[in-house]
């Protein structure tokens, strides 16, 4: 296959079909390395990139019922099809953690929730953050200005709407989370916008 610098440098001795054959081939490949390079940017893949190219086990850390650290432990990573996810979450739960959607703020059942307790996955129970970290951003999602343990949380490049974030999902399921900003309080300056529908409340014993 001719590649454009050929093309270009040797086009005036072709005839005139050899140079539209190669004007063609050549053509079709930039397409496609364009094509290939846009679904390898972070952001664009990521929604395909959890269902199932990941590690067979993940670390995270366990939480007792008393909300205390019981130790790291090495889980399956859970991995299921669409449909067994659709069988187990709710419409709204399933749009958020499969497919990366967001829920409309001030729609969530946690945003203004203030007893003590611990926030799990949705999908796989995965201790994600505690009400201890919780704080009111007035934005109409539940914010915390760190995770409960940073094993159970993975950061990745968002760039799905044409700007640079950082997207946080479940170690343990890939469950889409939300996103961290760096205008939270302190101490870590962070806050870590959730999905209510991406996680469920358990209060502390």
């Amino acid at each position: 296959m001719m590649n454009r610098n050929d093309f270009d440098a040797n086009g005036g001795s072709h005839t005139t079909g050899s140079t539209r054959r190669a004007f063609l081939f050549t053509t079709a490949g930039v397409l496609g390395a364009v094509a290939l390079w846009s679904a390898r940017l972070p952001g664009v893949a990521s929604a395909h990139d959890r269902r199932g190219d990941g590690p067979a086990t993940v670390t995270i850390v366990n939480f007792g019922a008393d909300g205390k650290p019981t130790g790291k432990a090495v889980v399956p990573h859970v991995v299921k099809p669409d449909a067994d996810w659709q069988k187990q979450l709710s419409p709204i739960s399933f749009d958020v953690t499969r497919n990366a959607g967001t829920e409309r703020p001030y729609s969530g059942d946690t945003w203004d929730l203030h007893a003590r307790g611990i926030f799990r996955c949705v999908c796989c129970d995965n201790a994600l953050f505690s009400s201890e970290t919780k704080f009111e951003s007035g934005t109409g999602w539940p914010s915390f200005w760190q995770p409960i343990a940073k094993e159970n949380v993975v950061e990745t490049t968002d760039r799905s709407l044409g700007m640079a974030r950082t997207e946080i999902s479940c170690r343990e399921c890939d469950a889409h989370l939300g996103h961290v900003f760096d205008d939270g309080p302190r101490p870590t300056g962070l806050r870590y916008c959730m999905n209510s529908a991406a996680m469920h409340f358990v209060k502390l014993a």
